[in-house]
């Protein structure tokens, strides 16, 4: 296992739109060594997801959630752990809502950035089998934040009131500027 460097803003890698993995990748020792990366990566830096190409892999894949508080989200809701391959997501109504964002891409900012509300996400697990979840709230929002790394999308790109978009020792006094998403 092991902890891998995260790609910053500014990085070409970043803006890429990711490959599908394939049908033979899958149950494969390289993926089940990724997954086991990212795990050990995003729980190093307290996240609440990763995305592949946020280590410089080319794959659509992400992971998500904690199965406990996540310290960065102390008063958000629990959300499964989650290994999401070739994911598809499709809003479930118009809702949108507002919520604060970070990202362990973009360190040191936060900004509220519009998502569905209501989703509904498909895609495989690791060894094939498919996951098709409707879900809402915080949960619909890290599957959203996540999924972007995936399409070349960083969270500033969505803020659209940037007096709603700054530096996290500004914004939120006392708060770990190294606690971004």
């Amino acid at each position: 296992m092991a902890v891998h460097e995260i790609l910053k803003m500014g990085d070409a890698r970043l803006l890429r739109l990711a490959q599908p993995v394939s049908s033979l990748a899958l149950g494969s020792a390289k993926l089940h060594q990724l997954v086991a990366d990212m795990f050990d990566t995003m729980q190093a830096v307290n996240g609440a997801g990763l995305a592949a190409p946020q280590i410089g892999v080319d794959w659509q894949l992400v992971i998500f959630g904690s199965g406990q508080v996540n310290p960065r989200y102390p008063d958000a809701p629990t959300v499964p752990v989650t290994v999401l391959i070739n994911p598809v997501i499709t809003p479930v109504g118009d809702e949108e809502e507002e919520g604060w964002e970070g990202c362990l891409s973009v360190p040191g900012l936060r900004g509220v950035v519009p998502r569905f509300k209501r989703i509904r996400y498909q895609g495989l697990a690791p060894d094939g089998s498919a996951i098709d979840r409707t879900v809402d709230g915080f949960h619909a929002r890290v599957v959203q934040h996540e999924c972007d790394h995936l399409i070349g999308k960083l969270y500033p790109m969505r803020v659209r009131d940037y007096s709603r978009f700054g530096f996290t020792e500004v914004l939120f006094p006392g708060l770990d500027a190294a606690e971004d998403d």
